[in-house]
């Protein structure tokens, strides 16, 4: 979820839902498709190192086991899946994403020239769900949990998300993480406050990688290790 150097003209609208967490647009604007939440620019089709630094770094933060299991919290334009599905080290690779309408761009519309491949792979899971419930409620584990839902600890989609990044959310991330598990959370800057509160939580080897941007501060992969 980065910003870019916008191209010229207006952009156009693909497509509009009214979903259960407000309206969500698909746009193009110039070569650039755009996903827009409630009138706030997510993510756009421009660059994507960010989100492969994503999956890149959390792989390298793993003590090597074999065919790990990731869950990447958000599909958006499909960076991240793609970027995995590439990689023959990961096994399972489960997407959760709570908004219909993003599933449905990268299935039968125009996203699915980014991540067509990566659906295609047998590796792969999407499940429309919220994730902040799925922390909370699903029985199954992970190795690897990749956070892609909002503009990161400080600047979320919705409100919702917040309890996400407090040491009872974090404590619900831990709870879906095998032993030695990862979690990677992506931000739009760094966030000094959600280093801290990864420590006061338990968590181990915390640790900050950043990818610079052309204006302004850099976006930044907070990892840390599953406590205990």
């Amino acid at each position: 979820m980065t910003a870019y150097d916008a191209p010229h003209g207006s952009p156009q609208v693909i497509d509009r839902r009214d979903g259960p967490y407000g309206e969500v647009v698909l746009r193009r604007h110039g070569e650039l498709l755009q996903i827009i939440a409630n009138g706030c620019f997510l993510m756009d089709t421009s660059d994507g190192r960010s989100e492969r630094l994503l999956v890149d770094a959390a792989l390298g933060a793993l003590d090597g086991r074999p065919a790990p299991k990731v869950l990447i919290g958000g599909l958006g334009v499909g960076f991240s899946l793609a970027h995995a599905a590439a990689d023959p080290r990961w096994g399972r690779i489960t997407v959760a994403e709570r908004e219909r309408a993003i599933i449905d761009w990268h299935r039968a519309g125009p996203l699915a020239e980014l991540s067509a491949r990566a659906l295609a792979d047998p590796r792969t899971e999407i499940i429309e769900v919220d994730l902040v419930a799925h922390v909370n409620e699903t029985s199954d584990t992970y190795d690897v949990l990749c956070l892609d839902i909002d503009n990161g600890p400080e600047w979320t989609v919705t409100e919702g998300n917040e309890s996400l990044y407090s040491r009872a959310g974090l404590a619900a991330c831990a709870r879906v993480l095998r032993k030695d598990g990862v979690l990677a959370v992506w931000s739009a800057k760094p966030s000094p406050d959600f280093a801290r509160t990864l420590r006061n939580a338990g968590f181990r080897h915390v640790r900050t990688e950043e990818i610079p941007v052309a204006r302004g501060v850099p976006d930044v992969v907070h990892l840390a290790v599953r406590p205990g």
